[in-house]
């Protein structure tokens, strides 16, 4: 009898503790909610309208040309529709054209908020995303799971096409002192995963 308790006990213990397991390694860098926890909440509240904004998007399918949650995102659609809706900016919807937009910073002066851009054909920029903080952006994909997602830049798939960053004007406004929210770049580990971008 005294067995047969002891090995009900031992189960059941290591049960819950595959449980507990489970439960905190749900909790990865990708995830939005360590995100917000991370970073989201130490930022300025029109940066945190705008990624919050962007976060409450995420699994929306992708559709070619797509603008609207209703008729799902391609990835520039995605970002017009984040920056029109939340800070009235009107973009155009190619990722291409908004490369050409704002202000160019290095990838060391990268801040939540900023656009990030990736080359898959050598000289046309094709696809882009929103900074969220801790390596962290958020977009519309269409190869990686069909829908707006949170992906990290030290991906190997993403680091490899990583082309540039900018920094839409009116956002940077609104970011003027974002930067003593922020830990130094360093930090952020980019300059490790990222050694051939440090001149963008």
């Amino acid at each position: 009898m005294t067995m047969r308790i002891f090995i009900l006990i031992s189960v059941l213990l290591f049960s819950n503790g595959l449980r507990a397991e489970e439960n905190t390694g749900a909790l990865q860098p990708a995830d939005p909610i360590g995100i917000e926890k991370m970073v989201l909440k130490s930022l300025p509240d029109p940066v945190q309208t705008l990624l919050q904004y962007a976060l409450s998007h995420e699994g929306i399918s992708y559709h070619r040309g797509g603008t609207t949650p209703e008729s799902g995102f391609d990835c520039s659609g995605f970002v017009r529709h984040v920056f029109d809706h939340v800070e009235g900016v009107s973009l155009p919807h190619s990722a291409n054209a908004l490369s050409r937009i704002g202000s160019q910073i290095k990838i060391t002066e990268l801040h939540p908020g900023d656009l990030v851009f990736f080359r898959f054909m050598r000289n046309t920029i094709s696809h882009v995303g929103i900074y969220l903080g801790n390596n962290q952006f958020i977009h519309a994909s269409s190869t990686r799971s069909g829908s707006v997602m949170v992906s990290s830049l030290t991906d190997d798939y993403w680091a490899k096409h990583f082309a540039l960053v900018r920094r839409i004007d009116s956002p940077a406004e609104q970011n003027s002192g974002i930067s003593k929210y922020l830990p130094p770049a360093p930090e952020l580990h980019l300059d490790q995963a990222l050694p051939s971008l440090s001149a963008h």
